[in-house]
């Protein structure tokens, strides 16, 4: 897992992933997250070149949301390819894990 952290425009921090989100990839991104989760950003989760997501990922990504929640602001996952999508559905976690096909999708749930 690959993760790599920018601005995304001046309404928060763009967080993009790539590789599988399994037991191992979970552990690389856990404190990046956190630390990102926990400062005054909202958060696009680039996540196109995502292509697997376990329960350890799903965690993290929910801990992440909750977290950011907490402090008024907001987090959005950006580009989730179908089987990602689908894990979320399948898990009852798209009201706490919002889904964007676009940047502009993105900027409306972070601003809206």
């Amino acid at each position: 897992m690959k993760i790599t952290v920018s601005d995304f425009g001046d309404i928060g921090k763009r967080i993009t992933l790539v590789g599988r989100l399994d037991i191992f990839g979970a552990e690389k991104i856990e404190a990046p997250l956190k630390e990102i989760a926990g400062s005054d950003s909202n958060i696009a989760i680039d996540m196109e070149g995502v292509d697997f997501l376990a329960s350890n990922g799903v965690r993290h990504l929910v801990i992440a949301a909750k977290t950011v929640a907490q402090n008024s602001r907001k987090l959005v996952l950006l580009y989730p390819r179908p089987l990602v999508v689908m894990t979320l559905i399948q898990a009852g976690l798209i009201h706490i894990l919002p889904i964007a096909h676009s940047e502009e999708e993105a900027r409306a749930v972070l601003i809206g």
